[in-house]
């Protein structure tokens, strides 16, 4: 029940501001090779891809971004999502399936300091673009875990949820994981509690992968990903493991469930 409250917390967000505008970052240019892989600056194309995230976060631990292609444009094949200064600046590094062009992509982020998140796509072509906000927020990376000492319970528990929209349809997958930032405080010992998160997901749909990830501690608690894709009729399935070793595995039916 808890996870359903955030997915529809996270959908039925308030219209996210686009009058912010990426600033100048330092901390991206040192970085940027290094996510890259090029000394070039990916242009901001907005006729390709845009990136919504509000002026001023609500909770810094709790950052809904959105990612939106327009129709027509080549296709969104990888995307690496930057928080240029949080401690481990790359959220995620996404792959996207052919099912899910245009990418209609959310994900919940913390931001630890008034930052730039900016997004880098590889396109099907080769070529990377990019777009971005800059928000304002704060302390996102050390906010304690909601559940406190519970946080732990349920860990791995999935759902998955998908909404018809025309010949497409809008999955929700919800994770229950606390995935531990490393830079909180056991309330108790005050001792810092160790990173412990969601490393990697796959979601298929029959034998067709729908998106991956590989992630780091800037990913919210309990992961919320909302995906837009068309449907083939097949089980939908998640495989998923964090830095513990820890393994996860579940199925939904094709319609979701």
């Amino acid at each position: 029940m808890r996870l359903a409250a955030l997915a529809m917390a996270l959908a039925g967000a308030p219209a996210l501001a686009a009058e912010n505008p990426l600033q100048p970052s330092p901390a991206w240019e040192d970085m940027r090779s290094s996510v890259t892989g090029s000394d070039i600056e990916p242009p901001i194309d907005p006729a390709v891809f845009d990136l919504e995230a509000p002026m001023r976060a609500e909770n810094p631990a709790l950052v809904p971004i959105r990612v939106t292609q327009v129709p027509g444009s080549p296709r969104i094949t990888k995307l690496a999502l930057v928080v240029d200064h949080n401690p481990a600046p790359v959220a995620g590094e996404f792959t996207f399936g052919p099912a899910t062009a245009p990418l209609d992509f959310e994900v919940r982020v913390r931001v630890d300091a008034y930052s730039d998140v900016r997004a880098i796509a590889t396109l099907e072509d080769g070529r990377q673009v990019m777009a971005g906000r800059f928000v304002k927020a704060s302390g996102g990376c050390a906010a304690p875990a909601g559940g406190g000492d519970k946080a732990r319970e349920g860990m791995g528990e999935m759902r998955f949820r998908s909404e018809p929209q025309g010949d497409r349809a809008m999955g929700t997958l919800m994770i229950r994981h606390p995935n531990f930032s490393g830079l909180q405080r056991d309330q108790v010992t005050l001792l810092n509690i160790p990173a412990e998160f969601v490393q990697t997901i796959e979601l298929k749909q029959g034998d067709e992968v729908l998106m991956t990830m590989e992630g780091g501690i800037s990913i919210s608690e309990n992961p919320v990903f909302r995906l837009g894709y068309r449907p083939n009729g097949q089980p939908v399935a998640v495989h998923a493991e964090d830095t513990d070793g820890r393994v996860f595995d579940a199925s939904f039916p094709a319609a979701g469930g």
